[in-house]
């Protein structure tokens, strides 16, 4: 048996039933992919219905303000990501602009990257790619190459041996898809191999099945991220804690009160400068709005 049908055996016996596995819709499935980025997949699944109904469209979402947007988007992180995905929406109801046919087109759009132009590429226009995030590194990685931890800068090689997996397959747009299971279900930092329907054929089996691979602490070096002294989270916690605040207050909130709500701890003399600059750049973003009397709340311009 090859590769993909092995894999695909075991998919159709035990892969997730997910809702945007059932469309291909590019905008559905644009929703979940960038959803689904740095967010777990039960969390997705409630928000993504949630989303549908009241932007089920394009044109729907093209036409809501930041804080209808900000709104829906509440309690999934990272705002940021729900204001892009109303900004390609309004790129692409434009007269000028028609729904990409290619992965290349959907890369020319602010906001999408090569994984997610992939994923797209695959799920909606059937084109025999590989996106690849680090899951499906960490999958085909192991099996293709035999690295037990993989590295982004291993994603070319395992591009290039992808056609192991999509070559004469009809359900190709389905291998992802099963890698993605594999790796939440077997194939994690530290793989149950014995259980692995690619045990057999996986380059990496044998070394972790000797039990002479050593499992790093990280499988991937952390990205930066800015921290404020001696402030237990980084910047973009407290910022969504600001978030939350403004959004949930009725009038906006004082900057003056604004510090303890978010920080039990905030100190006026050594944080004061710390929150300014995190509320003028929430502001810049799109996020927020400076009113009379030095209040703070959400953004609602729809323009």
């Amino acid at each position: 048996m090859n590769l993909s049908n092995a894999l695909l055996r075991w998919y159709k016996k035990y892969g997730r039933d997910l809702p945007w596995r059932k469309t291909r819709d590019p905008y559905r499935i644009l929703v979940s992919e960038i959803m689904l980025q740095q967010t777990q997949v039960p969390r997705v699944v409630l928000f993504y219905k949630k989303w549908l109904k009241e932007f089920p469209n394009w044109k729907a979402l093209a036409r809501a303000s930041n804080a209808q947007v900000i709104h829906a988007w509440a309690g999934l992180g990272y705002n940021r990501r729900g204001l892009m995905l109303r900004d390609i929406a309004r790129e692409l109801s434009s007269i000028k602009h028609q729904i990409p046919k290619t992965e290349e087109g959907w890369r020319s759009l602010k906001g999408i990257g090569p994984y997610t132009a992939a994923a797209l590429a695959v799920f909606s226009l059937r084109k025999r790619v590989l996106p690849i995030d680090t899951n499906i590194r960490r999958t085909a990685g192991r099996i293709l190459l035999g690295k037990p931890f993989p590295q982004p800068a291993d994603d070319d090689r395992i591009r290039s041996h992808a056609s192991r997996f999509t070559l004469r397959v009809s359900r190709f747009y389905d291998i992802p898809q099963a890698l993605f299971d594999l790796a939440t279900k077997i194939c994690t930092k530290t793989p149950s191999c014995v259980m692995c329907p690619m045990r057999s054929t996986c380059l990496a089996a044998p070394k972790f099945l000797s039990g002479r691979v050593r499992v790093p602490k990280q499988m991937v070096k952390k990205s930066f991220e800015n921290k404020h002294r001696d402030k237990p989270y980084p910047d973009r916690i407290y910022r969504g804690r600001i978030l939350k605040v403004v959004r949930e207050s009725i009038r906006g909130i004082s900057v003056d009160t604004l510090g303890l709500k978010i920080d039990p701890k905030f100190n006026r003399v050594q944080d004061q400068t710390w929150l300014l600059h995190m509320i003028d750049r929430m502001i810049k973003d799109g996020f927020l709005e400076r009113k009379k009397a030095n209040l703070i709340d959400i953004f609602k311009n729809s323009c």
